[in-house]
């Protein structure tokens, strides 16, 4: 559903638009919310096979894992806002290929200002593997592996028992309630995990870490270029590793260099605090 604004405009008009583009964009170019969409459209899509792809290229995306849907189908419900002043119509599209739902955003012209949401239903059973462009990812109740990237987003999965694994280039990570193995990297953004996961991986350029941790893990990796680490885990016996360039170390757990259970955690600048969880 596209929603339009456009009108003509003059020769002279549109000299002086020119001039003043920069300007006028840089103002009035994020104001479009997804949210503001009172009549979003469904779809139901088949699944072949029990992997899902998302291939989206600029879309926040809200996936769930249910039992309501009936095996081999997908539900999608979409959100979109969108005004073109001088160009071609804003457009969004879906369409199913084999196991890949891809998601398109078109917006683009003189005061573009668009937004789009999707909220994906899926299968419980279903592995997804998420490619998104530009958007935020929100995802809840798998017990399949969860494989999400994102070029510019955050990311925040909740009650999870499968493989999570999350790349995202310019956003927070956060996941609760998770019970299998973790991989998490961000090049721009803090990582926050409250689970009883047993491996937890996490790796951030720029951004804090702090890790609470409900089950004695078997192993805890964990580094930052520039913030702080912070890993709490039951009161056990750990071998632990740490390091910082610039700040800080703090172990407060029991240690023991033969123990089977592992934690390393490391930061190029910041303070590195490995304690037993209250």
């Amino acid at each position: 559903m596209a929603r339009t604004v456009s009108a003509p405009v003059s020769a002279r008009a549109a000299t002086i638009a020119g001039a003043v583009v920069v300007v006028v964009a840089g103002v009035t170019g994020c104001g479009a919310a997804a949210g503001d969409d009172q009549e979003p459209e469904r779809q139901s899509f088949p699944l072949q096979g029990s992997t899902l792809t998302i291939d989206s290229d600029d879309s926040a995306l809200e996936l769930i894992a249910t039992d309501a849907n009936p095996k081999g189908r997908i539900q999608v419900t979409r959100w979109f806002e969108g005004s073109v002043v001088l160009g071609e119509d804003p457009k969004v599209t879906w369409a199913m290929d084999g196991d890949r739902l891809v998601l398109r955003l078109k917006c683009s012209g003189f005061v573009a200002d668009c937004s789009a949401k999707h909220r994906i239903e899926v299968p419980r059973g279903v592995a997804v593997d998420v490619k998104d462009g530009d958007g935020s990812v929100r995802a809840r109740g798998f017990e399949d592996a969860l494989n999400i990237r994102t070029g510019d987003g955050s990311v925040r999965v909740n009650d999870t028992t499968g493989a999570v694994k999350v790349h995202t280039g310019d956003g927070s990570v956060h996941v609760d309630a998770a019970t299998g193995p973790l991989d998490l990297r961000t090049q721009d953004g803090s990582i926050r995990a409250d689970v009883t996961s047993r491996q937890v991986r996490t790796h951030t350029a720029d951004g804090s870490t702090h890790l609470e941790l409900g089950a004695v893990p078997d192993l805890v990796d964990t580094r930052s270029g520039d913030g702080s680490v912070t890993v709490s885990v039951p009161r056990a016996t750990y071998r632990v590793s740490t390091d910082t360039g610039d700040g800080a170390v703090q172990v407060s757990v029991p240690r023991d260099d033969s123990s089977r259970h592992v934690v390393s955690a490391r930061t190029g600048d910041g303070k590195v605090t490995v304690r037993t969880a209250n």
